[in-house]
Order: C-alpha cells, then sequence, then structure tokens
C-alpha cells in the first residue's frame, strides 16, 4: 500500500510545477492556480459581504480618505504590475482589533485598530503588511496548496479503497487522516511564514514612502499589550507569537534598515494622527454591535487575529464541513 499512496500523493505533487511562476515582490518561485484577473473578482466580490460583516464603512469622508491616503502613498513601491491593481482602503466601524486583505488589492483597517495607533507610520506599517500579503499572494496560494492537497488525499482514499487489500484499507483508515491533520499543520506553517514575509514587505513599502519603519514594531508591541502577552502554542498558530514578531522586526531594523535612524527622511507623523485622525474619530458615534460569529469561524474579539487571511482559509472549511453529508 506504501507505494500506491507515495504514487497518488507525488503525483499531486508534481502538478503544482505547471502552476508555479517566480513572485515579483518576493523573488520566490510559489505556487499559484488563480489568474490576476480571478484575485481581483474575487476580492470584488467579497469585499461587500466583509464589509458588512463589520458594521460598514465608519461614516465619516475625512476619514475614509485619510487611509486611502496613507495606503496609496505605498502602491506605487510594489513591485511588478502590482501597482497597477485596483487597490482600495476601507476603514471598518468595527471596535474589534483587526486588519486584513483580500486578493486583488482590497484592504480593511478597523477603527478598532486605529484607536490603539499613536502615529500613521504606524497606521501605514498595518496597511504595508496587508499590501504585503496582496504582492505576494498568500491567498491565492493557500487555496492553490489546500486545492492540490486535497486532491492529493482524495486520490489516496481511492486508491486505498480500489487496492483490494483489507490490511491496506485497515492502515489506510488510519493513515489518510493522519496526512490530513500532518497536512494542515504544514499549511499553519505557511501562515506563520506568510505573516513574517508581510511584515518584512510592509517595512519595504512604508520606508519608501517616508515612513520610519520603527513603526512597524511599536505596532507589534501594541498587539502584544492588547492581546494581554501573546501567549500561547505557537507551534499550533497560524499567526507568529507577538514576541518573535518583535525580535524579527528588531532585527531587520538593526540591520536592513539601520540606515533609517535619525533620519529625518523618515517621519512617524504622531502629531498629524492625533490631529486629522484621533481628533476626528473620537468625535463620531460608537459602532454597531458586531453580530454573533457563526460557529466555526475565527473569533475576531482575539486581537492576535489582527490579520486576516487565514480567516479565509477558516471560513472556506466551516462552509466545507456544513456541506459535508
Amino acid at each position: 500500500m506504501r507505494p500506491l499512496l507515495i504514487v497518488a500523493i507525488m503525483g499531486a505533487a508534481l502538478a503544482t510545477q505547471s502552476g508555479c511562476e517566480t513572485n515579483a515582490a518576493t523573488g520566490k518561485s510559489v505556487l499559484s492556480l488563480i489568474s490576476r484577473d480571478e484575485e481581483i473578482k474575487m476580492g470584488a466580490e467579497a469585499q461587500p459581504q466583509f464589509t458588512q460583516e463589520f458594521g460598514g464603512k465608519v461614516p465619516s469622508p475625512a476619514l475614509q480618505q485619510y487611509v486611502t491616503r496613507v495606503g496609496s502613498s505605498m502602491t506605487p513601491f510594489t513591485e511588478g504590475d502590482n501597482p497597477s491593481l485596483p487597490w482600495e482602503f476601507t476603514l471598518l466601524n468595527s471596535d474589534v482589533v483587526n486588519a486584513f486583505a483580500l486578493p486583488g488589492g482590497k484592504v480593511f483597517f478597523t477603527r478598532g485598530l486605529a484607536k490603539e495607533l499613536t502615529s500613521e507610520a504606524q497606521m501605514a506599517g498595518v496597511l504595508g503588511h496587508e499590501i504585503g500579503h496582496v504582492t505576494a499572494r498568500h491567498a491565492s496560494q493557500r487555496i492553490s496548496t489546500q486545492t492540490l492537497f486535497n486532491a492529493g488525499l482524495g486520490v489516496a482514499a481511492v486508491v486505498v479503497d480500489a487496492s483490494g487489500n483489507d490490511k491496506a484499507r485497515q492502515v489506510g483508515g488510519y493513515g489518510i487522516p493522519a496526512l490530513a491533520v500532518g497536512g494542515n499543520l504544514v499549511m499553519l506553517k505557511f501562515g506563520r511564514d506568510e505573516e513574517s514575509e508581510a511584515d518584512s514587505l510592509g517595512m519595504r513599502y512604508m520606508s519608501k514612502a517616508g515612513y520610519d519603519p520603527r513603526a512597524q514594531l511599536e505596532v507589534m508591541e501594541i498587539l502584544k499589550r492588547v492581546s494581554g502577552g501573546g501567549g500561547g502554542i505557537e507551534f499550533l498558530a497560524t499567526h507568529p507569537l507577538p514576541d518573535t514578531r518583535i525580535e524579527r522586526v528588531q532585527r531587520e531594523l538593526n540591520q536592513e534598515y539601520a540606515y533609517t535612524r535619525n533620519n529625518p527622511k523618515y517621519q512617524e507623523f504622531a502629531e498629524r494622527y492625533k490631529k486629522d485622525f484621533l481628533s476626528v474619530l473620537a468625535k463620531l458615534p460608537p459602532p454597531p454591535a458586531p453580530p454573533p460569529q457563526p460557529q466555526g469561524m475565527l473569533d475576531l474579539d482575539h486581537p492576535e487575529a489582527w490579520c486576516a487571511v487565514c480567516m479565509q482559509d477558516v471560513r472556506a472549511k466551516g462552509r466545507l464541513a456544513a456541506a459535508a453529508p
């Protein structure tokens, strides 16, 4: 049975070669079975639903324009054909501490997170992180990898069932579920790697736009504080622990971005953020109460879930589970 399983899994793995391409932002060869146009369509179609789920847009054109200005200051510095994506930045009327991006350039940022920040550069760090998820095409990679992995398991299950060998079927009954668990753990690791990669890309974009990249470190420290220290078992977490992210960002600041230290070309714009954003936000009525989270969905009340690339995968699995016989 083992050779049959290996052939089945290897067949699915070899199929990935046809979908590999070099990503302009990361320089890596990545799997993507979804075209750029399909990504744009997916993001545009999902945008209204995500906006509604988070209370709609903040009712302030001035604040919406502020977020758009900060985000749009970085998109010209993205790689390849990414500057021409239909970028759109939305300030959501929710107290949940969160930010996320959809494929094709749709970026979301909640007022709950905005209230925790103290400078425009910190906002740029968050938005730059989300821009990084888009340019690295993390969502399409996850969808492509999940699709092929599940296809491989399906082939393996058929091979085992058709083997006619009772022992093979018995072993397969244990082995295939174990493969599914193991594969999902690998994908969780991919999620943590994606978050770290987006942190780095965010620092790249914000610094090119004239923001002090040290604000990204401040964002990590704020998230750690809001999440109560960021404890937990990192191996089974889709996001790196705050301390892990802080350590990695600090290392990049000391090495790659050492030239920005005390450099007047790179600013945080704390006073501008306080005057033009936070003071206006404080005068708005409170956001509507969030709807109850459906069972099986990511708990968005946890600040460490501020980035929702993984949320799309969780929701997709929930829908698949609900549709299963």
